[in-house]
């Protein structure tokens, strides 16, 4: 049972951090060491990953309409077609800029974990990132941004963000979405655009992570395993339909800067913290 409660606390930190660009993994190694599951590292090493299916399952939901191509209603079918071009084409874009990522995941995962899963790495990439946020607003502040809509989103853009993101797979604590929109925002993209295309990017990134974690730990899940995933990952995505409202709406008035001061708030904890334990 204090396991089920500590999942419940994993998945609604997850819920929160996962879409704010503040990032899931600094607080998850700090969780870990406040609150750790009685489950062992290789348990925790593929349960920090696969939690992330219950927040996407949130973007899924709330942003139905927006993703999902095909018309099953006879007359909408009739009157727009089977398919809806616009959002396949929308589609192959977050597949072109999922590839810089897909590739170093596949193949390089363990070694990247291996060198740079340290809390220094994570406190430095906190720090350096909320840096970023506050400059580069700075630097956009009364400018127009280029691309105002998804249709706007070129092949060329999305393999721009796409390599943003994959600073994020290679440095733990960076912040998937964090990286994505600081590199949108330096690209001319606006705040509601770079949040909605780092949404929909994350749905193929996050689900194929999670395979390959799970395929790598295995399908031998005791109970309690199991029964620690699920309710975190229902966390998760009950506090993410939340998370991802407010943030839409807090955009739409304010900058980013607030969570690029945040995270070198929290980077100083993290060095802090792990530095008196070590």
């Amino acid at each position: 049972m204090t396991d089920i409660i500590k999942a419940i606390i994993y998945g609604i930190v997850e819920g929160i951090t996962e879409w704010l660009p503040i990032s899931s993994t600094g607080h998850l190694i700090l969780l870990e060491k406040l609150m750790p599951l009685n489950m062992g590292d290789e348990f925790f090493r593929m349960f920090e990953v696969v939690i992330q299916l219950g927040a996407i399952l949130a973007v899924v939901v709330l942003f139905w309409n927006q993703i999902f191509p095909f018309h099953f209603g006879k007359a909408k079918a009739q009157k727009e077609g089977f398919i809806d071009k616009r959002i396949m084409i929308l589609w192959f874009k977050i597949i072109v800029a999922c590839v810089p990522a897909a590739v170093i995941g596949v193949f390089f995962d363990d070694f990247f974990e291996a060198l740079f899963y340290r809390y220094e790495v994570v406190a430095v990439a906190l720090i350096v990132f909320g840096v970023a946020f506050i400059l580069i607003e700075n630097w956009n502040k009364g400018k127009q941004a280029k691309i105002a809509s998804l249709s706007q989103i070129t092949y060329q853009t999305a393999l721009i963000i796409g390599v943003f993101q994959l600073i994020a797979a290679i440095f733990p604590g960076t912040s998937r979405s964090g990286a994505t929109i600081v590199g949108a925002l330096l690209i001319g993209v606006s705040r509601t655009v770079a949040a909605e295309f780092t949404f929909f990017l994350a749905i193929p990134v996050m689900f194929g992570a999670s395979l390959l974690k799970i395929v790598k730990f295995g399908f031998h899940f005791t109970a309690m395993e199991a029964s620690v995933l699920l309710v975190s990952m229902a966390a998760a995505f009950a506090v993410s339909m939340l998370v991802i409202r407010f943030l839409m709406g807090y955009i739409k008035k304010h900058d980013f800067k607030v969570f690029g001061w945040y995270r070198i708030v929290l980077g100083i904890i993290v060095l802090v913290f792990f530095g008196m334990i070590v």
